[in-house]
C-alpha cells in the first residue's frame, strides 16, 4: 500500500469526509501520482499549499505526501501550464511522485476538529454543534457545522480576547465590542470566514477568522461581541497541536514500502497572509 493510501485511511478515521460540506467543497485525494516514490516516509501538513510552501515541501526528499487543509484545486481546470501557480503546484506535485490530500471542512466539521479546537481554548464550558451532522459516522456523533460554547460562567470579553491569544499565538486581534468590557455566556464558532455560519446564531459573541463590515455591524446591532483573528490564524493551530499527534498515533502502527517508519511533519513556511503592522 502506497504512503497516499495509508494517509488516507487514516484521515478519513480523523475527519470522515461524510462530515464535509460538499455542495461547495472540494476534499479527499486531489493528486494521486502514478509513479508515487516508495522510499519516502514523510507526511506534510499545511493550510495553504503556495509556491513557497510546495518549495519547503519538496526539498525534503521524504516527503511523499501533503495533507493541505486548504484544497489547492477548488474550481475546474480546462488545461495544465505554468503559467498559473495552482496548475504549476498540481504539476510538480506529480512530477516529483508527491500525493496531495485536502480535509479542509471535514476536519471543521469533525469531533475533535478545528471549531473542537477553537472551543478548547475559551475555558470550562459545553460545546455543541450550530448545525448537526446528519447520519453521523461512528465517533463522530456530536460533529456538525460550527460550534456554540457556553461557559460555565459568564467571562469578562477582555478575559475571552486573551485566552484567544494564548491558543492562537497571536499579539493582536480584531474586537468590535457592544460596550467596554461586556460579559460573555455564550460563543459561536466558526473557523476560517464565518459569516455565513454565524450570521443567524443568537450568541454573546462570534469567534471567527474573517466576517464582512456589514456582517459585524449587524452582529453588534444585535447585542453580539465579535472576535476576528484573520482567515487562517484559526485553523493553522490545530495542526500542531491536534492533527500532527492524532495522524502520528495512526501511522505509528504503519511502514512504508521499505519498511521505515511514517514521521509526519508541519511546514514552517506556511502562515496567514495578513500581519498587522
Amino acid at each position: 500500500m502506497s504512503l497516499l493510501s495509508k494517509v488516507v485511511r487514516s484521515m478519513r478515521t480523523i475527519a470522515p469526509l461524510e462530515l464535509a460540506d460538499t455542495a461547495w467543497d472540494n476534499v479527499g485525494i486531489l493528486v494521486e501520482p502514478p509513479y508515487p516514490v516508495s522510499s519516502c516516509n514523510k507526511v506534510f501538513l499545511t493550510i495553504d499549499l503556495t509556491p513557497q510552501v510546495l518549495d519547503e515541501a519538496l526539498s525534503d526528499p521524504g516527503v511523499g505526501t501533503i495533507v493541505a487543509y486548504h484544497p489547492p484545486i477548488f474550481r475546474a481546470m480546462k488545461r495544465l501550464t505554468q503559467q498559473d501557480v495552482k496548475q504549476d503546484i498540481v504539476m510538480k506535485a506529480i512530477a516529483r511522485g508527491v500525493g496531495i490530500y485536502s480535509p479542509h471542512t471535514a476536519c471543521d466539521n469533525c469531533v475533535d476538529g478545528v471549531n473542537d479546537w477553537l472551543a478548547s481554548g475559551l475555558g470550562e464550558g459545553q460545546t455543541e454543534p450550530i448545525v448537526p451532522a446528519q447520519n453521523p459516522p461512528e465517533g463522530h456523533e456530536k460533529a456538525g457545522t460550527g460550534r456554540l460554547f457556553t461557559f460555565r460562567e459568564p467571562v469578562p470579553l477582555s478575559t475571552v480576547v486573551e485566552r484567544v491569544k494564548k491558543l492562537t499565538g497571536l499579539h493582536f486581534l480584531r474586537v468590535a465590542r457592544t460596550e467596554e468590557n461586556p460579559l460573555i455566556k455564550t460563543a459561536a464558532i466558526c473557523a476560517g470566514s464565518g459569516s455565513s455560519v454565524l450570521n443567524s446564531v443568537e450568541a454573546d459573541l462570534f469567534f471567527s477568522g474573517e466576517m464582512g463590515h456589514h456582517d459585524v455591524l449587524a452582529a453588534l446591532a444585535q447585542g453580539t461581541n465579535v472576535i476576528l483573528c484573520e482567515h487562517t490564524n484559526t485553523e493553522r493551530g490545530y495542526l500542531t497541536a491536534v492533527l500532527q499527534p492524532k495522524l502520528q498515533a495512526l501511522l505509528n502502527n504503519e511502514k512504508t514500502e521499505h519498511g521505515d517508519a511514517i514521521q509526519v511533519i508541519v511546514s514552517k513556511v506556511d502562515k496567514d497572509p495578513l500581519v498587522i503592522v
